[in-house]
């Protein structure tokens, strides 16, 4: 992710934020990996203002979709999100040292289209990546490693207009 200066908003707003892990980690698309990730998610998907209102897990990547009313606010849930993540992770794998690649990736979603079209992505990854393999998901399947296939992981409830009813 370039190290460029993140845009600001000054009021909340739905984003699209991908945190990409390094090449070392386990497959996140494990269950002792999940279980990391839901135990991340279940402390710090509502704090500092910002919540985790969907996600998937990808082999090497998380895809969110949060609401946060500013950058300083999202900067210090993710960051709190990728510790707990890393440590969790780490403790599983038996070892120490960085587990993420790089910056988070964000991206504001200020249209219901683009809100529409970042849920549709973020919850239908899965499938993506499989046809990639070559490999076809029945129209019926749901994600197990996402937030619609979690239904244990209870995420707070939307908050904007955008994510609640706008899309």
């Amino acid at each position: 992710v370039a190290h460029r200066s993140r845009g600001e908003w000054t009021r909340p707003m739905p984003l699209h934020v991908t945190v990409r892990m390094a090449p070392h980690v386990y497959n996140l698309r494990s269950r002792r990996s999940f279980r990391v990730i839901e135990a991340a998610l279940r402390v710090g998907g509502d704090r500092f203002d910002v919540r985790v209102v969907q996600f998937s897990v990808q082999g090497n990547h998380i895809h969110l979709l949060v609401e946060a009313p500013n950058r300083r606010a999202l900067g210090r849930a993710i960051q709190g999100f990728s510790i707990r993540v890393a440590k969790g992770l780490n403790r599983m794998m038996g070892r120490s040292g960085r587990v993420f690649d790089d910056r988070y990736h964000a991206r504001v979603l200020r249209t219901p289209t683009e809100v529409r079209n970042a849920i549709h992505y973020v919850l239908g990854n899965a499938r993506k990546h499989a046809a990639q393999r070559g490999v076809t998901y029945s129209p019926d399947y749901v994600d197990p490693y996402s937030s619609a296939g979690a239904p244990d992981l209870a995420l707070p409830p939307a908050q904007t207009w955008l994510l609640r009813a706008g899309w």
